[in-house]
């Protein structure tokens, strides 16, 4: 079980749902649609938008908590459950940056915008499928990142909103494409030298 904050305050917020009939899924549900709401947002960028699409994203980043700690605390874990929610993050992380690409068309970037946006979408959809399998193959209680100081390497996200909310979209999504793309390789290298190694021992 987690002791990073966000895991401990849904912890606290889905206590009382234990036993009220209300399932980790119907979490992960409004997980889904709090996120692509924020997606659609951020891509119109009208009057107001990226404010309400940063609220959105931090309610959809909350969510996405709320429905694992559910599942523990009320021992309603499946694997139906975990690929639910593992394909729905999959989904809403990756969508963010396409986003954000498609509403920053008239930023700066200019035509630059979308097809930064849809590199970090696809290296974040890399990151994200690779980290799960090299977890599947290390074993229980193996994590491709690790936190520290009561956060986990994905708290990060929830840094998008106010990023969005000082107008900084624009040069967080360049560093986004960079740095999620250089994770890509340094996952795919760790997946690969962690095959040959369990390769080698068989």
């Amino acid at each position: 079980m987690s002791s990073s904050w966000t895991h401990i305050a849904a912890r606290v917020v889905v206590r009382p749902l234990v036993g009220t009939g209300v399932k980790p899924n119907h979490i992960t549900t409004l997980r889904l649609v709090t996120g692509a709401v924020s997606c659609l947002l951020l891509a119109r960028s009208a009057s107001g938008d990226i404010l309400w699409g940063g609220i959105w994203w931090l309610v959809s980043a909350f969510l996405d908590r709320a429905d694992g700690e559910l599942a523990r605390i009320g021992q309603m874990q499946s694997r139906g459950g975990h690929l639910y929610d593992y394909y729905t993050d999959l989904l809403i992380n990756s969508a963010f940056f396409l986003a954000i690409g498609v509403g920053l068309r008239h930023s700066w970037l200019g035509p630059w915008a979308l097809p930064l946006g849809a590199v970090t979408c696809v290296a974040m959809l890399l990151c994200c499928w690779w980290s799960e399998v090299y977890e599947q193959i290390s074993g229980p209680g193996v994590r491709t990142w690790n936190g520290g100081f009561g956060f986990d390497a994905d708290d990060a996200l929830y840094l998008l909103a106010p990023i969005a909310w000082l107008g900084w979209l624009a040069p967080v999504l360049v560093a986004a494409c960079v740095c999620t793309s250089a994770m890509a390789v340094v996952i795919a290298v760790r997946l690969l030298l962690l095959k040959r190694r369990v390769k080698a021992r068989a």
